[in-house]
């Protein structure tokens, strides 16, 4: 949901209902405040100037001041998400989040990009106990072993890493997603795509590459603006998202080879010899009168050039399926 509900408890909750209705599995928060973020300064580095980020000209703190989700609103949310089935969880961006969280009793804690080096943060978010997905956008490999060896140390092995691209919105071509897999064999863990990619494409990529959780903003409505309402999906979208990702993963299946019993039907409508012309006993097999045609009940074509020149032993009709029991 991010800063997405702008500010409207109702917009939230409807947020809510409309993911629903989508069919995603999970609704996350942020729980932070402007003062957990960082400094009422609006100079400086406090202050976005950057061209290429779509909130330049907003201090850091005023932006966050717009984006952040009131915590008195987190159980009615939370509570909102049940009605519906949801699992309902948020990612805190301090120790004091972490805490109220708990009163909450989410299942689970999600870690932001510009968070994964907050080592003791993640070693809070850890000792609960609850899985712990992080998004490694920005991050080395040395430090995602320092993200992951942390949790690792709060005896609790219940990590999902999410590759994700700090960029909003991100580009097709800065996302790599060939990382996933690598990930996953380099971390021993699970892994998955916080996606800032407009559209579904880079989602249903990943899922083919291994991922196990997609991550995308959601709104009601791009036209009703919002602080990252730009590269969040729709309703419609999210609908979509969710079942090609679902027919991704249904598609990944097992290493198999020949028909499956689905196939199985099909194998007789393949190509196999037919005779093309009637014949009689003593007529020879020419490339006139036997051909590889559909259906499969005749011999496989790769006899083709083995029976060509071969004696019809008795008399057979055109669409006879060649057999060796015919043959001399």
């Amino acid at each position: 949901m991010s800063g997405n509900h702008n500010q409207s408890l109702e917009r939230a909750l409807k947020i809510v209902d409309l993911a629903a209705e989508a069919g995603v599995d999970a609704v996350k928060l942020q729980t932070y405040t402007p003062d957990t973020m960082t400094l009422d300064i609006h100079t400086g580095e406090f202050f976005i100037e950057s061209e290429t980020n779509i909130w330049k000209g907003q201090s850091l703190y005023n932006l966050y001041k717009e984006a952040y989700t009131p915590w008195e609103w987190h159980e009615a949310i939370f509570e909102r998400c049940k009605k519906h089935g949801l699992l309902a969880f948020s990612s805190p961006f301090d120790e004091t989040a972490v805490d109220f969280l708990e009163t909450l009793n989410v299942p689970a804690y999600k870690i932001a990009s510009f968070e994964n080096i907050d080592i003791p943060l993640i070693k809070k978010v850890a000792a609960t106990g609850k899985p712990v997905i992080i998004s490694t956008g920005m991050a080395t490999v040395a430090e995602l072993d320092e993200a992951v060896q942390a949790v690792r140390s709060e005896g609790n092995d219940q990590i999902i890493l999410l590759k994700c691209t700090s960029t909003y919105p991100a580009t097709p071509e800065n996302s790599n997603l060939a990382t996933i897999s690598h990930m996953r064999e380099l971390f021993g863990v699970e892994v998955g795509l916080s996606d800032h990619t407009m559209g579904i494409g880079a989602a249903v990529a990943a899922v083919g590459l291994g991922a196990t959780v997609i991550e995308k903003h959601f709104t009601t409505s791009r036209a009703e603006g919002g602080v990252d309402a730009a590269f969040s999906l729709e309703p419609h979208e999210m609908k979509m998202l969710v079942e090609e990702t679902e027919r991704a993963w249904l598609s990944l299946g097992v290493v198999h080879y020949g028909p499956t019993n689905a196939e199985k039907p099909s194998l007789e409508h393949r190509r196999s010899l037919y005779v093309t012309e009637d014949l009689k006993a003593g007529d020879t097999i020419t490339k006139e009168n036997v051909r590889a045609i559909r259906p499969g009940h005749g011999l496989p074509p790769k006899y083709y050039d083995i029976v060509l020149g071969k004696t019809i032993k008795k008399d057979v009709k055109k669409g006879t399926p060649l057999s060796w029991d015919i043959l001399l």
